[in-house]
């Protein structure tokens, strides 16, 4: 689970690299893939220190400083802001029993292996509905034209950790992302 000094965590469909972004070569499926790499590394960096947001100023600058491009630096501090308002003003989840239905823009976005894997983790007890919709949510703003289960579970972990309740459907969810890909069927 834990990087070498000077490497970022394994993000979705990346080998585990030196500190900063990745190399990217294309336009706006790699932006994408970059907010998620500075997320990545803010969270690897910040998970393990004391409570405390740092000022934004100085993580943005921290950023651009580890070559992340202004763009997704920016894009990625928007996406935690919206994270910290999602926490911060729980929104009224329909009940424990309800079935969720997706839009057109989520059912594009998600696939159905994707939306499979939000309603298993529902149904073990790592997400509440609220958190469901609060993950969902999260993955529409990164704004990706196709979302994957490893970018679900990254932003999952994200959203489980910035609640800070759970402690052990956050240790659970921490689990199924760092376990090696096994062939099991989830």
């Amino acid at each position: 689970r834990e990087t070498a000094p000077g490497q970022r965590p394994a993000s979705p469909g990346r080998a585990a690299g030196p500190s900063g972004p990745a190399s990217h070569t294309g336009a706006a499926a790699n932006m994408t893939d970059s907010v998620l790499d500075v997320l990545l590394y803010l969270f690897e960096t910040y998970s393990e220190q004391e409570p405390g947001a740092p000022d934004q100023d100085v993580l943005r600058d921290e950023l651009l400083r580890a070559g992340f491009g202004e763009p997704e630096v920016d894009s990625a501090l928007d996406w935690l802001e919206g994270l910290s308002d999602d926490a911060a003003n729980p929104s009224s989840a329909a009940g424990e029993r309800s079935v969720r239905v997706y839009n057109e823009v989520e059912l594009r976005r998600l696939d159905t292996d994707c939306r499979g894997y939000l309603l298993y983790l529902e149904q073990v007890g790592i997400l509440s509905t609220a958190q469901r919709e609060r993950v969902i949510d999260r993955l529409m703003a990164l704004g990706n034209a196709t979302v994957d289960r490893e970018q679900v579970k990254w932003v999952v972990l994200m959203v489980l950790f910035a609640e800070q309740g759970d402690a052990a459907a956050f240790a659970r969810m921490e689990d199924l992302v760092f376990e090696e890909n096994n062939g099991a069927v989830h």
